[in-house]
């Protein structure tokens, strides 16, 4: 099994979402981060005093998959949050050892 974490612009969510509901995948963990690659810094000026921004808006979805689902979703992630300019995010791989289904004791592939 494969950890997939993507990091996104938000505007991309509601599109990437449904693109992974078509694929079939219904399970992923969404968050709320900041952070910054290699996006310039944006100066703002708020009651006449100059503020830098250098950390972003960004949400994190992670999807947990078995190993032969990895490239299609990656692709899918790729193809739908992909704008051409800086800030578009990251995408991280990490095998995942076990999983266990809570409610049921269920493991593996069938806990997915």
């Amino acid at each position: 099994m494969k950890k997939i974490e993507a990091v996104i612009r938000p505007t991309k969510l509601e599109e990437l979402k449904k693109v992974l509901n078509d694929m079939g995948v219904r399970g992923l963990t969404v968050y709320n981060v900041m952070g910054r690659g290699l996006q310039q810094e944006i100066k703002h000026y708020y009651r006449g005093q100059e503020v830098s921004i250098d950390l972003f808006a960004k949400v994190k979805v992670e999807i947990i998959c078995p190993d032969h689902w990895q490239e299609s979703i990656v692709n899918g992630i790729i193809a739908t949050c992909q704008t051409g300019a800086i800030g578009d995010g990251k995408i991280f791989i990490y095998p995942v050892e076990e999983v266990i289904r809570i409610s049921t004791g269920e493991s593996g592939n069938a806990a997915l």
